[in-house]
């Protein structure tokens, strides 16, 4: 077989690899588990079934993994966006960084207790299977519109709680053991990336929003490709300045998340489109580096299983219980917020750094960290849905959209506002005609019901949940947000 033959051959595969993957979303649909459950086993399968399928090793699988996580965050921050953050900031902070130092813990003791780890050993394996993964959680919560705040608490915790724990693995690793020195270095690296993670996001989405809306581009497809240039280079500063570059983009990503700038739309759907595929690549990579043979011995499976089921019934519920008493959340929504910590490539990440630093007994525990990731996905996230039917917690999938309607304008409308009803509003089963606000300041452009446009009149009744283009004056807008989107008292 010639060169170009080979070539050939090898982009074959890929693609044909690639479009499974994007093609399992359909089977994940039926079968109700998280597509990167399927690509993560196949992919292991893979290398233990298939000739010349081999592991790769463990530095270029962290570089793709690093890379894919950071479009992945930078997605789900502004899926989020800072409107939604603003309402959920304090347990999403608190969950999210409070929450993982108090589950490394205790998952620490019972590796060390339980089973017989080294304490410094416990505590890096409990490191890495503290954080909730983003991947996962936006794959399974992200199609989905959930009542309330605790949807948006779990993505931003799955945010928030990833450089929170890679920082601290960082920094456990750096310090190569435990003890009062080790502790304090720590505390002021975990802090430092922390701080400057945070500052860089504030700082770097605020030049990113200006280079958006000041700057020009010659074609509409060069929009979203400056957003993808930008949020590497977000990373990279935050990380070279001794921060949290994965922080950075998260941070980022929310600030930019409800702001308004030319072709925003496009952007988006473009930035969903890499995290999909990014989220497709990281799972594959990681996948051709698990070993089944390893994961079937019995000091691997079974402390992995218990260590699994206790971070799902025990610690997980008494941690985040704790840190959302200040929340107030309903008693349905925190019981889904309990349940649904969802592990996936980050734990698996962390772990690589175990074997590159050839921790002694490290693909022991690398094993142990992937049992716990595979019985998350494949138990608690294909049984999201069901607890949220269970606990009577409003949940409903959200329709694809292929149709579009809408028009470009050359210059940014000052007058434009989406809104949509909530249950409760003033504006909820209001006749357009009983509408104090309509005048000749204020009128009404779309209705979108039930994911189909409706007939305007006068004698148009509103109803929560639908979605209200607005052209007014910018003045009003803060009476139209109470008057729509905030129910009477």
């Amino acid at each position: 077989m010639s060169a170009s033959e080979h070539y050939a051959l090898l982009v074959l595969l890929i693609s044909v690899v690639a479009l499974v993957a994007v093609l399992s979303n359909r089977v994940t649909e039926r079968l109700k588990i998280p597509a990167p459950a399927l690509v993560l086993v196949a992919a292991a399968m893979a290398v233990a079934w298939v000739p010349g399928i081999h592991q790769p090793r463990e530095r270029p699988v962290e570089d793709i993994v690093t890379i894919a996580l950071v479009f992945i965050l930078f997605d789900g921050g502004m899926h989020i966006g800072l409107r939604r953050f603003r309402a959920a900031a304090k347990p999403i902070v608190i969950v999210g960084v409070l929450g993982t130092f108090l589950t490394t813990a205790g998952a620490a003791a019972l590796l060390a207790w339980g089973f017989g780890i080294p304490w410094y050993a416990a505590v890096l394996v409990a490191t890495a299977v503290a954080p909730t993964d983003p991947a996962v959680v936006f794959s399974v919560l992200g199609k989905r519109q959930i009542a309330g705040r605790s949807s948006t608490i779990l993505e931003g915790e799955s945010g928030a709680n990833d450089p929170v724990g890679i920082a601290l693995m960082g920094a456990l690793l750096a310090a190569g053991g435990l003890s009062t020195g080790a502790f304090g270095s720590v505390g002021v690296e975990f802090v430092l990336q922390m701080v400057v993670g945070a500052v860089v996001g504030l700082v770097g989405a605020r030049a990113l929003l200006w280079f958006m809306r000041a700057v020009p581009l010659p074609s509409e497809a060069l929009y979203p490709l400056r957003t993808l240039a930008s949020v590497p280079i977000l990373y990279g500063a935050a990380t070279l300045a001794h921060g949290s570059g994965f922080l950075a983009v998260f941070v980022a990503g929310i600030m930019v998340g409800d702001a308004r700038a030319p072709y925003k739309v496009e952007i988006e759907r473009f930035h969903s489109a890499v995290a999909s595929l990014a989220e497709i690549v990281a799972f594959v990579a990681l996948g051709l580096t698990v070993d089944l043979g390893e994961l079937t011995q019995s000091d691997v499976w079974v402390p992995g299983l218990v260590l699994a089921v206790v971070l799902a019934l025990v610690i997980r519920p008494v941690v985040v219980t704790l840190c959302l008493a200040p929340a107030r959340l309903r008693r349905n929504e925190q019981a889904f917020v309990l349940f649904a910590g969802l592990k996936g490539a980050v734990p698996i990440l962390l772990a690589e750094l175990l074997r590159e630093v050839d921790l002694p007994g490290a693909e022991r525990y690398y094993g142990i960290v992937v049992v716990v990731v595979i019985f998350s996905v494949f138990v608690q996230a294909s049984l999201t849905p069901v607890v949220a039917a269970r606990l009577r917690l409003p949940m409903r999938t959200i329709e694809p959209e292929p149709w579009a309607l809408g028009v470009r304008l050359r210059d940014e409308p000052a007058g434009v506002q989406r809104l949509t009803v909530v249950a409760g509003a003033p504006a909820d089963g209001r006749a357009l005609d009983d509408l104090e606000l309509l005048g000749e300041r204020m009128w009404i452009s779309f209705i979108v019901r039930d994911l189909g446009l409706l007939k305007i009149t006068g004698e148009t009744v509103l109803h929560a949940g639908d979605e209200v283009l607005v052209l007014a004056e910018p003045d009003l807008f803060p009476k139209l947000t109470r008057f729509f989107e905030r129910p009477t008292g």
